[in-house]
């Protein structure tokens, strides 16, 4: 059939096969001849370079970061530490507890014609120790208004817990005293203090309590001290009270060393660790397997008046 109609090419068959492309999409060469010239580097994209000086700062403060953090981890010293700063805390200022009274109004805040009260629930199953204690170096100190009660959670208390306070021997009207501690036998899972009853949250656990009522001593430690003294309070409740016969074996080595170097736990002073582990070896019964250093040290505790009151309340 002929054709309808005729069209002129646009192109020759010659011009088409000039211009059709031989690849879809030209790459250079990765691979040259040896001893030919390499190809002109393309520059780098400035975004890309900025990219890699951000991330090489970034690895270098994190690597500082590091250094400082294994440098701090070391000035705590529990039973696996490699580094002991014994030797700084010789120059620490200590506040013997023998000194004038802190300000409490300044502590606590001033409540004009109100008592400052420190209410105390603890199980009588398991006396926190440490507490009493603390409540007769308090004695030493301020005026304190002292009770003891029994709450309807528990069926009986021994005799020597209901006493444990001792007798009140100067009957005083209330406002003259500086502080009442107020300590209540119940059925708890761990001791639970109230300072304001009204707006204050309790405040729960033995260490916890101890480090609030050892505050009102107004003592002042350098950051090195403080973190010994929290340190050993932590060691004391969580691995000795608390822990395995093999935790308890580690801390005692560690308090030996560390008692061979100074006659309480943190220098030379009467601090919050001293109370508070003394009271867990109690506790744990482990007082009679301690080793040389710690016994003698246990020795130098309980000739002080408020730790041989709380040992009677142990027979």
């Amino acid at each position: 059939m002929p054709a309808m109609y005729k069209v002129r090419p646009l192109h020759s068959a010659a011009v088409l096969a000039e211009h059709l492309p031989s690849c879809m999409y030209p790459l250079p060469n990765l691979h040259r001849a040896p001893g030919t010239a390499a190809p002109p580097q393309e520059e780098a994209d400035p975004s890309l370079q900025a990219l890699e000086s951000r991330q090489e700062e970034i690895l270098k403060r994190l690597y500082e970061l590091k250094s400082a953090v294994d440098g701090l981890s070391k000035m705590i010293q529990t039973p696996d530490a490699d580094f002991d700063v014994t030797n700084i805390i010789q120059t620490d200022e200590f506040s013997p507890l023998s000194t004038n009274g802190a300000d409490l109004d300044l502590m606590l805040g001033k409540d004009y014609g109100a008592l400052k009260d420190v209410v105390i629930n603890a199980n009588p199953s398991l006396p926190p120790l440490s507490l009493l204690v603390i409540h007769s170096l308090l004695c030493e100190r301020y005026k304190i208004l002292s009770a003891v009660h029994t709450h309807s959670s528990v069926k009986s208390v021994p005799e020597n817990l209901l006493k444990c306070f001792g007798e009140q021997t100067k009957k005083q009207p209330r406002h003259e005293y500086q502080l009442g501690f107020t300590l209540i036998w119940k059925d708890v899972p761990k001791p639970q203090m109230k300072f304001s009853i009204q707006t204050m949250c309790p405040i729960e656990g033995e260490g916890n309590i101890a480090r609030f009522l050892f505050s009102l001593f107004g003592q002042k430690y350098n950051a090195v001290t403080s973190t010994l003294i929290d340190s050993w309070v932590d060691t004391a409740l969580f691995q000795l009270k608390e822990g395995s016969s093999k935790e308890r074996g580690a801390v005692l080595r560690s308090m030996n060393a560390a008692l061979g170097r100074s006659p309480w736990l943190v220098g030379s002073e009467l601090t919050l660790a001293d109370v508070v582990a003394w009271s867990a070896l109690q506790q744990t019964g482990t007082a009679g397997s301690a080793p040389a250093n710690v016994h003698k040290w246990m020795k130098s505790c309980e000739n002080l008046a408020p730790f041989s009151s709380v040992m009677k309340l142990l027979k």
